[in-house]
């Protein structure tokens, strides 16, 4: 009979761990790059034209951003190579046509375009990651079965059981 809620229990936590991490996946987002256009050279009217969408949207850390493009190529560089429209060695070099990049920490991200010309016509872009928010500290509460269901209690029990099987 104790097997019998062991087992169950394994599968309690295995759910509740597995729907946790789902919620984290669930909350990061992608972002096209120059939605249905995609990276392109803007035309001469608008050399601002990734600037402005960049700072039309919030990205978050572990957001991606999707480059699509042909014959081009795409640079993560600093600031001051930013500035130049040059690098020669960049952070990140990426020319398959189709790029994803993690946006993994809070900050500022600048991007430009590897073909010769291209960043000087606008081919550029400057993203603002925001800051993890921190979420409110829940209430304090007397209820013992609800602190039993929280996520640390969870995580930490399933831990504990892993130790001692």
């Amino acid at each position: 009979m104790a097997t019998f809620f062991i087992g169950i229990w394994k599968v309690v936590v295995f759910t509740a761990l597995f729907s946790s991490l789902h919620l984290f996946t669930a909350m990061c987002s992608e972002f096209e790059v120059g939605e249905d256009k995609g990276w392109v050279v803007p035309s001469s009217k608008n050399d601002q034209l990734y600037n402005q969408w960049a700072s039309k949207n919030r990205f978050k850390v572990n957001d991606t951003l999707k480059f699509e493009y042909k014959k081009d190529s795409v640079l993560v560089v600093t600031e001051e190579e930013y500035n130049k429209c040059k690098s020669s060695h960049p952070i990140s070099f990426f020319n398959n046509g189709d790029t994803v990049y993690k946006l993994d920490r809070p900050g500022l991200f600048y991007f430009i375009s590897g073909v010769a010309g291209h960043c000087e016509r606008g081919m550029k872009m400057i993203i603002k990651v925001l800051e993890p928010e921190n979420p409110p500290p829940p209430p304090p509460s007397n209820n013992v079965a609800a602190e039993m269901a929280s996520p640390t209690a969870v995580l930490l029990m399933s831990l504990f059981g892993v130790l001692f099987m």
